[in-house]
């Protein structure tokens, strides 16, 4: 089959993801056939460098046989079984140790789901679940931030912030409440050029009075929860100023508050730690996984569940009416333990935070001296640039288009990376070398470079390229 072939079959009866159904039937979607390290191949032939690790998740980069012979050995074993009716596998239950033995000390627990969005969805069942065993059934209110991603099931909807999601399918989940984000650049910014405005430190402070007042506005006996991502993925790669954190600590401890740190897109080395809570010193109560705990091979999530959670659950709870067909799935979790094991063996996390990270942030820092580019961070495996008028160090009017233009400059030229707005992010998979680095860095400065020649050109209006792109 060719290309259009695919394309026509994809037009006649996928209906994709986070997609305008009728543009991308227009339009003709890529086809992606097959992939190795940190390269996809199209159907045309084009090698492009997945500078997003999929969706966040690759982790071990493509085409690792010991996770495809993982699988291959327990689907010849046990394909399936379920964990209700007292049962449990080997799989489900190595998977569920070695993954508390790598958490934070205080989490000794897991409850496995077959997503990210299914794993908080779990999350607002166990917060609630937990507050009314304690005598506190008021305690439902849960507190998330404007433009975060949690998931799009209607729970996931309705914890995360984003509001074209809000938008569409009714009534979401009462009760949930947002305060605003740790986005220095976006939102702490005033006054001319591209670094004038507010202390980023007094920012985050600042940010984390804004959740104190939301409590205090609930009232504190009806808040049960705080979610929140330790760097915000889908957002934009939105690396909080260092006084965020501490800041939130201190006032969930003083109102007695869940914290809930979503580890999707942070968990498993992405920031050069086994989880972001680490990276910032936190200390969850609940921690939604999926993506990087098996490297996108199989669908996996989770949530490790901190001691005064799971002991309130166990000695006080009697049965937990909730869970899913394949949580814990024996084929998933056996993947997802071999890729555990390939990331401790080969050092990768180490590898993250000591040496590729850094390299990777020496040279992502020196793309913000690119006309186009207002503000270049990096935080481990995850990047983001701000694209601002070169004449103004502002924002360009979002109806031009040109994180959308950057972005398809760059697939263009052999890259994946993407655009949330005019902030374009990168997540590569953890065995990036410093050469594709290198190569990465060449591709994006070369993307650059076309987006400021197209907006030159007389008359310039980027046309949205119908194919959207998955916040997840």
């Amino acid at each position: 089959m060719h290309t259009r072939d695919y394309q026509a079959l994809d037009r006649a009866h996928y209906l994709h993801p986070f997609t305008d159904f009728k543009a991308l039937g227009e339009e003709g979607s890529r086809i992606i056939e097959r992939a190795e390290g940190v390269y996809i191949h199209d159907s045309e032939g084009n090698r492009i460098l997945d500078g997003m690790a999929g969706l966040w998740c690759v982790n071990l980069g493509y085409g690792r046989e010991e996770l495809v012979a993982a699988a291959t050995e327990q689907m010849r074993q046990l394909p399936y079984y379920n964990s209700f009716f007292k049962t449990a596998h080997p799989p489900a239950v190595k998977l569920a140790e070695t993954l508390c033995r790598l958490a934070p000390a205080h989490v000794n627990h897991v409850f496995f789901t077959g997503s990210g969005s299914e794993a908080n969805d779990t999350v607002l069942r166990m917060v609630r679940r937990y507050w009314a065993l304690k005598g506190q059934p008021d305690k439902q209110w849960v507190i998330g931030r404007k433009n975060a991603y949690h998931g799009s099931t209607v729970a996931g909807v309705s914890l995360g912030g984003m509001a074209p999601m809000h938008a569409q399918g009714g009534p979401l989940v009462p009760k949930i409440a947002h305060v605003r984000q740790p986005y220095w650049f976006g939102e702490g910014r005033s006054g001319e050029g591209r670094t004038a405005g507010q202390d980023p430190e007094a920012f985050g402070r600042e940010c984390a009075a804004a959740l104190e007042a939301k409590i205090q506005e609930l009232g504190e006996e009806n808040v049960a929860a705080f979610i929140a991502e330790p760097v915000q993925g889908a957002g934009g790669a939105i690396i909080p100023p260092e006084s965020y954190w501490p800041a939130v600590k201190a006032v969930l401890a003083k109102y007695d508050i869940l914290l809930v740190v979503d580890e999707v897109i942070c968990g498993f080395g992405r920031l050069g730690e086994w989880f972001g809570s680490v990276h910032y010193g936190l200390e969850p109560d609940l921690m939604p996984i999926a993506k990087g705990l098996s490297s996108g091979y199989l669908p996996i999530g989770g949530v490790l569940v901190g001691d005064r959670v799971a002991e309130t659950l166990i000695e006080e709870g009697g049965e937990f009416f909730h869970g899913f067909t394949y949580s814990g799935h024996p084929v998933c979790a056996a993947v997802a333990q071999r890729n555990l094991e390939l990331l401790e063996a080969e050092g990768l996390v180490d590898r993250v935070r000591d040496e590729i990270g850094p390299y990777l942030a020496s040279r992502w820092k020196a793309l913000e001296a690119h006309p186009l580019v207002g503000e270049a961070r990096s935080l481990g495996l995850i990047g983001a640039l701000e694209l601002v008028d070169p004449a103004t160090g502002e924002r360009f009017a979002e109806s031009r288009g040109v994180g959308t233009l950057c972005r398809d400059l760059c697939f263009a030229g052999g890259l994946v990376m993407r655009s949330v707005g005019d902030t374009m992010i990168i997540s590569p998979p953890l065995v990036i070398s410093r050469d594709e680095i290198d190569e990465l860095i060449d591709k994006a400065r070369a993307a650059l470079d076309a987006t400021l020649a197209r907006l030159a050109e007389p008359e310039s209006d980027p046309r949205p390229d119908p194919q959207e792109e998955s916040p997840a």
